[in-house]
């Protein structure tokens, strides 16, 4: 009989910490949540969005906080749907942010009608994790969050790696979506350091790494999830008419 050598069969130290799916599937719907544009959805990265491609770091730095990064990643997960701006909703799955999770979101858009998606956690572990946008979000790519130490200090980042998943939101974006976007994580930020008692002011760098726009990829519109949440909530009468005709027909 023959044995393989020490490790051999083994895989990667972090594999622990990454997904094993690239498929979304949502394991429970929480109350107030709506699993719409979600369940069934491939994540995409970088290389499946339409527009340019987008490299955004935001930085704050904990100024005199006594606290490890461990600490603050582990405020973080814990406490991510807290830090978002007012009118933006993220039901965290019940296992909490951990490698594979999938949590629905609610967000803000124009007109008041709410967009609804997800996200895929793709990587966790102590001292970072990372998000994956899936199909008919307005992004595709990575949104990484994690903390370092410097000068003495620990700073909180988040960064993405970013285009706009389809021409639709692509216009968006250039309309004023790019700098809804940096107020959201700017927002965030700000009210991750204050749970460590810190004012901060955040740093913003913004990288254009491609310019051109992925014209392969115009067929993205078709899993708009902004378009899809909107035909669902005009919809809304025509539900509540086939379900009450049903109750009364038992």
């Amino acid at each position: 009989m023959t044995t393989s050598p020490p490790g051999e069969n083994e895989g990667p130290r972090d594999a622990a910490y990454w997904a094993r799916t690239a498929t979304l599937r949502v394991s429970r719907v929480p109350t107030g949540a709506l699993n719409l544009n979600v369940e069934g959805r491939l994540a995409v990265g970088p290389l499946q969005g339409f527009g340019p491609l987008w490299q955004k770091t935001y930085r704050i730095v904990l100024k005199g906080a006594q606290v490890s990064v461990r600490e603050v990643i582990k405020t973080w997960k814990e406490n991510f749907p807290r830090y978002w701006p007012r009118g933006n909703r993220f039901y965290a799955p019940l296992t909490g942010i951990a490698p594979g999770e999938v949590a629905l979101l609610q967000l803000a858009a124009p007109g008041g009608i709410g967009l609804s998606t997800g996200v895929m956690v793709l990587y966790a572990d102590e001292e970072s994790f990372t998000l994956m946008t899936p199909q008919g979000h307005v992004l595709a790519g990575w949104i990484t969050f994690s903390a370092y130490e410097e000068d003495q200090d620990v700073v909180a980042q988040a960064q993405l790696l970013i285009r706009a998943n389809d021409p639709l939101y692509e216009l968006g974006l250039r309309f004023g979506g790019h700098q809804q976007e940096d107020r959201f994580w700017q927002h965030t930020l700000k009210n991750l350091a204050a749970e460590f008692g810190v004012e901060g002011t955040v740093q913003t760098e913004v990288v254009c790494l491609d310019p051109r726009l992925q014209w392969s990829q115009a067929k993205n519109i078709w899993q708009n999830a902004a378009i899809r949440t909107v035909f669902y909530t005009l919809g809304a009468p025509v539900r509540w008419l086939r379900d009450h005709v049903s109750i009364h027909q038992r």
